[in-house]
């Protein structure tokens, strides 16, 4: 942890001290600037929506990493490395340590339909350079109200924002993609089925009323309930014209897919 580099995994005090210091890329600076002020500021007079955010980067609980390509592969290569990094890594750092990504922009402005290609495409490159199998009780099929994205074995949620969110801001992100990584584990005790997890939802959806301006989005659902699902909560639509309508993502059991590109230390099944 906190080597130099880009693909490499932080914790916050390194993050701030490298962007304060100029020791960081001028797009990871204006990223961790605009993350940090979206998540300790206000809007319309209201916080930002999601509290246990607010409060982990107000204790310095998350973890972070840099990304300098959302396609490349030599890119993608070494934040898988990383991420698995963070999973070994995070249970001991904090109870709120999620791993916030910052991806360098891109050239010129992409469309939100680009936007949703690019997290699939991530998605399904881990997927593939996964050196854990598919956990057995995780369902493959995206349609499943129990499907999640999953990898190193483990159940992780991801949350995206990006600079297409004109009105749903609490989503947005000027710089370009950004993704918290969270493992399941981390909501274990606030989910939709214990009474702390319907008070923090309905906190949560007052505030995201407020500092939105707008209703929640109709695709927030919760993790098993029939007829929500997951996947399309990881990037949120603003124009459904534009988003995928099936999950495009293809999971499949069979391991390991791509033996030649395990990291170091990692023996094929």
């Amino acid at each position: 942890m906190n080597e130099p580099g880009v693909e490499v995994l932080l914790d916050q005090e390194t993050l701030a001290e490298r962007a304060a210091a100029g020791d960081l890329p001028d797009w990871a600076v204006d990223h961790w600037e605009s993350f940090r002020d979206g998540l300790l500021g206000e809007r319309n007079g209201s916080p930002f929506p999601c509290f246990f955010g607010v409060e982990s980067v107000q204790n310095g609980d998350p973890l972070y990493t840099l990304c300098s390509s959302m396609t490349g592969k030599d890119a993608l290569l070494g934040f898988r490395d990383t991420l698995l990094e963070y999973l070994d890594t995070y249970r001991d750092h904090s109870e709120q340590a999620s791993l916030i990504t910052f991806f360098k922009p891109p050239e010129g402005p992409l469309s939100e339909r680009e936007y949703h290609e690019r997290l699939w495409h991530l998605l399904q490159f881990l997927h593939v350079h996964d050196p854990e199998p598919w956990p057995e009780d995780v369902p493959t099929d995206p349609d499943d109200p129990y499907w999640e994205f999953s990898f190193g074995g483990e159940p992780i949620f991801p949350t995206c924002r990006a600079p297409f969110y004109d009105q749903r801001k609490s989503r947005y992100c000027p710089i370009g993609l950004e993704i918290t990584f969270q493992p399941r584990s981390l909501f274990e005790g606030i989910t939709h089925d214990t009474d702390a997890g319907q008070r923090a939802r309905e906190v949560i959806q007052d505030r995201i009323e407020d500092y939105d301006g707008v209703c929640p989005h109709a695709d927030i659902g919760d993790y098993g309930v029939e007829g929500d699902r997951e996947w399309p909560q990881y990037m949120l639509s603003s124009d459904p014209e534009q988003a995928p309508d099936e999950c495009p993502i293809n999971v499949t059991r069979d391991h390991p897919k791509a033996p030649n590109t395990l990291p170091d230390g990692y023996a094929a099944d």
